[in-house]
């Protein structure tokens, strides 16, 4: 295990992680199906893996993503995802539309396959094209588009309220 003992490669790599983090978290977070504790592990793992190799990554957010997504789909193959609860139904009369859109985006988005949730993931909210997502996810550019279709079906089947996910995931950004 190789580690930083240059003090303007780790004041580089301190910076990286200061100034990417939160968007990082938001990643995770998207990843994990919603699970605070869990994205949190997971940025800390990518974190952790990429440190070992500061001195050879060329695009360090990009190196912590890749690492992230293949992180999250070896843990659900691991593990297989529980159930996630339901929260109790209410009308969204009280101008928490938006909360409750995010809600129901997060419960769906928990009941997909982590290569599901990634590959809506780097489409939609990361905006990749095709191609750089199977350059990620290290497969065909016909499977990320069969995956997307199935995953995006099976989005609208969990949760019928939500119109178009690109919609939601361009709100989750904000």
């Amino acid at each position: 295990m190789e580690v930083i003992v240059d003090a303007a490669e780790e004041r580089r790599f301190r910076e990286f992680v200061s100034a990417r983090s939160p968007a990082l978290m938001r990643l995770a977070f998207l990843l994990t199906g919603g699970d605070q504790h869990a994205a949190e592990d997971l940025l800390q793992t990518a974190l952790a893996r990429t440190v070992t190799r500061w001195r050879t990554v060329d695009a360090p957010e990009a190196y912590v993503r890749q690492v992230m997504y293949r992180q999250q789909v070896s843990w659900w193959r691991r593990h297989r995802e529980a159930a996630v609860p339901e929260p109790p139904d209410r009308a969204a009369a009280d101008g928490t539309d938006g909360v409750e859109l995010r809600l129901v985006m997060r419960r769906a988005l928990a009941k997909l396959t982590a290569r599901q949730r990634a590959v809506l993931v780097l489409r939609y909210y990361e905006d990749l094209p095709e191609a750089e997502v199977a350059g990620v996810l290290g497969c065909s550019v016909g499977t990320v588009r069969s995956t997307a279709h199935r995953s995006l079906a099976r989005l609208r089947q969990l949760a019928p309220e939500l119109r178009e996910p690109y919609m939601i995931f361009g709100e989750a950004k904000r």
